[in-house]
Parts: structure tokens; sequence; C-alpha cells
């Protein structure tokens, strides 16, 4: 979506309240018809629907169903409602574009009474209750209700279900465009990252990558063979969020329970080697947990996982409150991984010990153990995945929107971003309701992408308050993550280096769409486009 667009068709997106003082009060001169939907995405059977509505009336008005009551399709609306706003803005048969903030238009038919209310064909045989409602209020007026023919039928939904349009960039364009953020003030963010003290508490995993080759396999019983390779060892879990954060150039803290072992040993020795403060409870009757993947020509064959899950003891859960009580921080962050720290018992008391001007997040990554985000309550932030979030509140059936309002709703909290894996991310809070697409490219290894995105979001929300921002450089974060092999810390230069990437692709979509150069021809348009979006992914 270029600047040119923006000011272009910009003036006709409007409010309900400003459009009636435009248009004037019922009865008035010049007719005015409204057509209302969703228009995920704009296929013929719209435009004849739109232009069938403008050859009735003198002044069409689009009236657009806003993201947060969008109910159809677990990852709709695939547009936002500003996108969606502008796209509709650029027909030149529409006058006027609203975005309608409540769960149906009868508000707003109430409110502006427009001459006609037009629907498509479909809704005239057997009306649903919904349309019997607007043609009750449409005609208690003195307005109509017209139907637009119906000799093609398009579905928005069938389109999507087809195929996905790749919107990555005009979603992450309308966005900073809405909330005033630029690729040099996410620069700026991120300098201001350095300094700032954290406090993480939560779960360390060792996770090893046992690498191997597949020599064969035994004739008489279903078992691989393969040859031992070599293997890496790197602090995961909750370790490798306070890593991604000292990367950043935090001041960071770090607490822990870990066994009285050589892996326990490696944890510390490495965390204290990236200059972070730890603060690590040996617990001698629980090993470290580790987490040994064995890997052939790039495939994980088999987990082995050594660990111990039960609660930690009463003694060791007054020791972390200890400590978190007496930290002197910004922020203090539960990476919860249920592997004995967090339960439904030491997440209250943990959480009282919090001082009471401290930033609190919660952040969930259960994989194989039955987390419950929903006890972590009042936190600022929390940012559970769509598995847990479903499985947390036993909801197989909402789509995202719904899905973040009510883990809002049962935490108390103040933020939400909600993790959708290769989808990227959802993000809401009392006035907010958004999505940011991934910007993986060439994705070697996604484990860990969450760790780094919570990092980077915690510690932008710190530095400037700004949850779309926060979202976007998390998302950058996380991306970087995806394309190593491995629990590798992120630092600034690599976001640095991805929002350049981005930037350059934006810029060249962007000056693309106003101005095609007469010297080149589609072929060539797309071989550049493919160059530089590989370029992106490297």
């Amino acid at each position: 979506m270029s600047e040119e667009l923006n000011k272009k068709y910009r003036h006709k997106i409007t409010n309900i309240s400003d459009l009636l003082k435009e248009v004037g009060k019922f009865p008035r001169a010049k007719k005015i018809i409204v057509c209302h939907g969703v228009f995920d995405v704009v296929h013929p059977g719209h435009i004849r629907h739109l232009a069938y509505a403008k050859s009735k009336a003198d002044i069409l008005v689009v009236s657009l169903t806003c993201d947060k009551h969008i109910k159809k399709g677990t990852y709709r609306p695939h547009v936002p409602e500003n996108l969606r706003a502008l796209s509709l803005a650029a027909f030149d048969m529409v006058d006027y574009v609203v975005i309608d903030e409540n769960a149906t238009p009868l508000e707003n038919i109430k409110y502006l009474k427009p001459d006609f209310f037009a629907k498509g064909f479909e809704y005239s045989d057997d009306m649903p209750k919904a349309t019997l409602d607007e043609m009750k209020l449409v005609e208690s007026y003195g307005g109509a209700m017209i139907f637009t023919p119906g000799d093609v039928v398009y579905s928005s939904t069938k389109f999507l279900n087809t195929f996905l349009p790749p919107l990555q960039m005009e979603k992450l364009l309308s966005l900073m465009s809405q909330f005033g953020i630029t690729f040099a003030s996410l620069r700026r963010t991120i300098s201001k990252l350095a300094g700032l003290k954290v406090h993480i508490v939560g779960d360390t995993i060792i996770d090893t990558y046992t690498r191997t080759n597949l020599i064969g396999g035994n004739i008489k019983t279903p078992t691989f063979s393969v040859l031992y390779d070599g293997h890496d060892d790197y602090v995961g879990g909750a370790g490798i969020v306070a890593q991604h954060m000292k990367a950043a150039g935090a001041e960071v803290c770090f607490t822990t329970v870990l066994g009285d072992d050589k892996l326990g040993k490696f944890a510390i020795d490495t965390l204290k080697e990236s200059g972070i403060e730890v603060q690590a409870v040996i617990d001698p009757t629980r090993p470290t947990t580790h987490k040994n993947a064995i890997i052939a020509g790039g495939y994980r064959l088999l987990k082995i996982d050594t660990l111990d899950n039960t609660p930690i003891s009463a003694k060791i859960a007054d020791q972390i409150e200890e400590k978190i009580a007496n930290k002197n921080t910004s922020c203090v962050v539960f990476s919860d991984f249920r592997h004995g720290i967090f339960n439904r018992t030491t997440i209250p008391q943990l959480a009282a010990a919090i001082p009471k001007s401290v930033f609190k997040v919660a952040d969930s990554q259960v994989a194989s153990r039955w987390g419950n985000i929903t006890e972590f309550q009042k936190f600022d932030l929390v940012t559970p995945n769509e598995r847990e979030a479903r499985f947390a509140l036993a909801d197989q059936d909402s789509n995202i929107g719904q899905l973040a309002t009510f883990v809002r709703e049962l935490t108390n909290c103040k933020n939400v971003i909600l993790k959708l894996g290769p989808r990227g991310l959802f993000f809401m809070n009392e006035k907010l309701y958004h999505s940011v697409d991934s910007f993986a490219g060439d994705v070697k290894d996604a484990v860990g992408s969450g760790d780094a995105l919570l990092a980077y979001a915690t510690l932008t929300m710190l530095a400037t308050k700004s949850l779309p921002e926060a979202c976007i450089i998390g998302s950058i974060a996380a991306a970087c993550e995806c394309e190593y092999d491995g629990n590798i810390p992120i630092e600034p230069k690599d976001v640095l280096e991805k929002l350049d990437k981005i930037e350059k692709l934006a810029r060249y979509e962007s000056e693309n769409r106003s101005s095609v150069s007469s010297t080149e021809n589609k072929s060539s348009q797309q071989k550049r486009v493919r160059r530089i979006k590989k370029t992106v992914s490297a």
C-alpha cells in the first residue's frame, strides 16, 4: 500500500457521526444507499453488488464489519479493517466508507437512516432473522430494502480457502501508518533496549541436538541404525529468554531451579559467560531438565527427555519468592514450561512478591505438559500460544480474535500477544485488535522463536509502552531465530538487518505500485520481486 494511495483515498473513510453531518438528516435531497458486509477479499460479486447499489442512489456508503466482530473463520479476517476500508475507498463508485464498531449494522442504520439498504440477492429467499430485523428497521422510518441481482454469486470464504493473498507487507505498512510507526522509529526503539533492567523467573531446559547419519534399518525389527556425528548443547527454556534479553543490551537477572549435576553447572557457566546475573536454586532431588533430540539428515527421529516435573518444594518456592521481592528491576517475566516452578499453588505466591510498580509479564510455552495461562492473574502482558490458549479455555471453535479476548478476560490482564506459529501473532488490549504476519524466510529451526519474540516484545513495551511496536519488533526477532539452527541469542544487529530487508521490499513494492518503469516488462518485474524476496528470506 503506497502512501500515494493512502493520501488519495483516505478522505473517503469516515465515522458515522461525521457522515451524518456531511449528508444531512433523513429525508434528504440526495438519496443514500448503504451496503454492509465484511469485504475480506473484494471479488467480482462484490463489485457487481456495489455497482448496482450505486445506480439506485446519489451516494453510496459502504459499511464494514470491524475486525473484532468477525466470527466466521478461525483466522479471519485475512485483511485487517483499515486495509479493507482503503481498498473499498479506492473504487470510484464508492463515496464513503464507515468501519462499523457494532456487531450488527442496526445501530448505524438507526442513526443514519439511509434511504436504501442493499443486500445481495441470496438474502431475498427465505430471509435469515438478521435480514428481517434490518428490513423492519429500514421500513420503520420510510426507507427501503433493495436486493441486488444475483445472477453470479461468489464466496469470499471459498476464495480464501483456495488461496490466501500474500498481504504481509500491506498489513505491516497499514499497521505502521495507523500508529505513526516508521522504520526509523523502529530503529530508534531498538537502540533504547540497552540498559533496561529485567528479572526472569522460570524453568531452565538444556536442549541437546545429537547429530547422526542414517546408515540403515534392522531387518527383523523396525529399528533405525544411525552413526553418531556429534552433538551441541544449548541453554533453552527460560534461560534462552534471559540470553535474548542480555543480547539486546538489557541488564538481566535470572532465577531458576537446577539439579546438582553437570548440566546444571553448564547452564550456570553459560549464562554467566553471557553477562547474566544467575540466582540459581539447586535442588539435589531433581535433575536439570534435559531434552535430547536425535537428528538424522535434518529430521528429528526421536527426543529423549530427562526431567522431573513434580512441583518444587515449599522451601524452594519461598527462596524464589524472596529473590523476586528483593530484586530491584523494572520488569519481571515468568517464563513457564511446567517443569516444576509454576503451578496452581506457586503462581499466586510468586506473583504477589512482585513489587507493585514493576511491569509483569507471563509467558507459557508448554510443549508436552498441561499448562494454564489463566492462572497468571492481573499481569501487564501475557503471551500464550494458540494451542495452549485453546487447551486452557477448552475452546476448539472460536476464531483468533475471540480466543484472545477470552484470554484477556479470564486473566484480567492488560495486553495479550497470542502466538500463531507460522501465521505470526495476534495482539489486543482494551483498545487494540490487530495481527502481524510472520517475517520468517528460510526457516531452519522454528523451536525457540517464541522466546525471541517474548524477549524483544517485552523490552520494547518497557521502552515505548507501544504494543503494536512491541509486536512488530518481537515478530522480527522471532523470524531471525527461525533462521538459525538451535537456540542462538538474537542481537540487535540481527533485528536491524532483517528490518533493513523488510524496508527494502516494502519500498520496492510501494514504488512499483505507484509507478511502473516503461522500460521494464512484466516478466522482468516479477524476476526483480522474486530476487528481492529471496534476499529478505536469506
